[in-house]
């Protein structure tokens, strides 16, 4: 049980005027109790409330360690369960919920009147997320360790006659031989103009002399994930392929160069973008400079121009700028970084000087 971190969320929830929260979102209640169950369509949930444990209920066909430091309330598939949640909280108090709560589930409280009100909390739950802990920025620090020691080998699969898909169908062994548990997101293995699709998913598409090589990829490592792209050239780059690329790397360096506590992610996201319009390429950016990453390889919070939010030590977000060109060429350049108490460290270190594979 992460009791600190509970105590985090419930210190978000009192300055939204709340006391009780009931958080449905497996990831959340792992965050919160290092229990990890995946309920499908059945009910899990976590009540905090104001006085004594917080509530657990859970599915008997589930587990859950006996010691854990909660009120664990079982149910079987013919229980009325919402019955059951109702009965813990405090009707004459608002109630915070998930914005993952089904409406199958939120509904009955309503009808009870469970609750003075109902209120979308998860940005309680969603910004202490976003602040990692020592713990959790350790475990980052090794996902992205993993992600640069296999970019390395992916790298290496790159010859003459491969196609996207035969590098991508060879990148999950790499993964677990390095120690990862499995891939955070399916790899996005990119030639030429397919690079142009920044969600491009591998295909039979053949390397050819001249092509670009985008790899964006990342892993899970004790239960967090990683997430980098790099972008190389094959057998040679033009001068065109090489200003593009240069100017997405220096974009991300100068976006990375300003990071520091009580800067406005928005800023951040205006570094970068600023320096590609610059170079002419401002219509070709056609996405947010970064997303939260931890637990999920997309967590809430981005770094974008409406982003309200102000960097904080212990946020960690990806910086990566790119520019494409549709049915011609793409770069991304793509690091993880953890704000600092002074600026920020880059958890990614491979090499984002211009590579030629031969």
């Amino acid at each position: 049980m992460k009791e600190s971190r509970i105590q985090r969320v419930m210190d978000a929830l009192n300055r939204m005027g709340l006391s009780q929260m009931l958080i449905v979102d497996p990831l959340s209640i792992y965050y919160l109790t290092d229990v990890s169950v995946v309920p499908g369509e059945r009910f899990l949930g976590l009540l905090l409330r104001p006085e004594g444990k917080p509530v657990f209920f859970i599915n008997r066909l589930f587990g859950a360690p006996e010691d854990m430091p909660v009120e664990k309330v079982w149910y079987s598939d013919t229980d009325p369960v919402m019955d059951m949640v109702a009965e813990f909280i405090d009707s004459k108090l608002p109630l915070g919920v998930d914005k993952d709560l089904k409406a199958r589930f939120l509904l009955p409280l309503m009808e009870k009147n469970a609750a003075s009100r109902f209120v979308g909390s998860s940005l309680a739950v969603d910004m202490t997320r976003g602040i990692k802990d020592e713990e959790e920025q350790k475990k980052m620090r090794i996902a992205s360790w993993i992600n640069d020691q296999a970019m390395e080998k992916f790298r290496g699969l790159i010859h003459a006659g491969v196609t996207e898909k035969q590098v991508a169908e060879q990148m999950l062994k790499i993964y677990l031989d390095l120690g990862a548990e499995s891939f955070s997101f399916e790899p996005i293995v990119s030639f030429g103009a397919n690079a142009a699709d920044p969600h491009h998913m591998p295909d039979d598409t053949v390397l050819k002399e001249g092509d670009c090589v985008l790899f964006d990829v990342g892993c899970i490592k004790d239960g967090y994930c990683s997430d980098m792209t790099r972008t190389f050239y094959y057998k040679y780059a033009d001068d065109r392929c090489r200003e593009i690329y240069d100017t997405v790397r220096k974009a991300n360096e100068a976006a990375e160069a300003v990071i520091r506590p009580g800067m406005l992610l928005s800023e951040i996201d205006k570094t970068a973008r600023d320096l590609i319009s610059d170079a002419g390429y401002g219509p070709n950016f056609t996405h947010r400079l970064g997303h939260f990453i931890g637990l999920d390889e997309h967590e809430f919070g981005d770094v974008s121009s409406v982003s309200t939010w102000k960097a904080e030590p212990g946020m960690i977000f990806s910086i990566e700028p790119g520019i494409y060109l549709t049915e011609d060429t793409g770069v991304r350049v793509e690091d993880l970084v953890l704000v600092t108490e002074e600026g920020c460290e880059v958890l990614n270190h491979y090499s984002k000087e211009l590579e030629i594979i031969e």
